[in-house]
């Protein structure tokens, strides 16, 4: 029983990684500043496995870079986000697929909000 659930475990783990790599790449695409992955699967009491954060630098930016990722993790992954939330002004964009969750920002917001700050016991791994 014990090997199934972890065999179980890895794959969901697996399945996880592969998502936050679409993410990771469709925010590269768009030019995204700044992208950070923060694992929190080692944490206690986490609402995800994987955050995401970047910014933009406007609303135009921040909104063309929730439409990459959603664009790129449906045609990898087949797969829509659960939720997403700030779409209205571009400021703050959540996308949420479960045990990834994105979070876009402008840099004002970003700064003043400090998700990396609030969740600095996380693994943190920085991209170009």
């Amino acid at each position: 029983m014990a090997k199934t659930a972890n065999a179980e475990k890895a794959i969901l783990k697996s399945a996880t990684d592969i998502l936050a790599e679409a993410v990771i790449k469709g925010l590269q695409e768009k030019k995204g500043r700044d992208i950070v992955s923060l694992d929190l699967r080692l944490l206690t009491g986490t609402v995800a496995d994987i955050f995401i954060v970047c910014h933009g630098d406007s609303s135009t930016q921040v909104d063309g870079l929730a439409k990459s990722v959603e664009e790129i993790v449906y045609s990898e992954n087949n797969e829509w986000p659960t939720y997403t939330e700030g779409k209205q002004n571009a400021e703050w964009i959540i996308i949420d697929y479960i045990n990834v969750v994105v979070h876009l920002f402008q840099q004002e917001q970003r700064e003043y909000f400090g998700v990396e700050r609030l969740w600095a016991d996380a693994e943190i791994k920085k991209y170009i």
